[in-house]
C-alpha cells in the first residue's frame, strides 16, 4: 500500500496538481485572471481593478503568469488572456459559482 501511494505521489498528474497548487498559492494570481476576463486591460487599468495590489506585485505576477503561458502582453492594449488563461478562466469561473451555492447553503 505504501508503494502505491509512492507511485501515485510519482504520477504526472499530482505533478500538474502540484503545479495548479502552486500557482493559486500566490496571492493575486487568480484576481489577476478574474479581472483579465473581460478583454485587454493596460498595467493601471488591471492595477485599479484589483483594487489593493502594488505595483512590484502586479509586475511580478504577470511576469509569472506570462512565463506560464497564461497571459500575454498585447502592445499599446496592455494585458489579456492566452487560450490556457481562458481555460483556467473557466476553472475559476466554476469555483466561484460552487462558493456561491456553498455560501446560499450554509445560511
Amino acid at each position: 500500500m505504501a508503494q502505491r501511494v509512492q507511485n501515485l505521489r510519482r504520477a504526472p498528474t499530482s505533478v500538474a496538481m502540484a503545479s495548479a497548487l502552486a500557482l493559486s498559492g500566490r496571492r493575486w494570481a487568480f484576481r489577476i485572471v478574474w479581472e483579465l476576463r473581460v478583454g485587454p486591460l493596460s498595467f493601471r487599468a488591471l492595477q485599479a481593478a484589483c483594487g489593493t495590489i502594488s505595483p512590484s506585485v502586479l509586475q511580478h505576477r504577470l511576469h509569472g503568469l506570462r512565463d506560464l503561458g497564461i497571459v500575454e502582453r498585447i502592445p499599446r492594449l496592455g494585458y489579456r488572456l492566452t487560450a490556457s488563461g481562458e481555460r483556467l478562466f473557466h476553472v475559476l469561473a466554476a469555483l466561484n459559482k460552487w462558493s456561491a451555492e456553498l455560501t446560499k447553503e450554509l445560511h
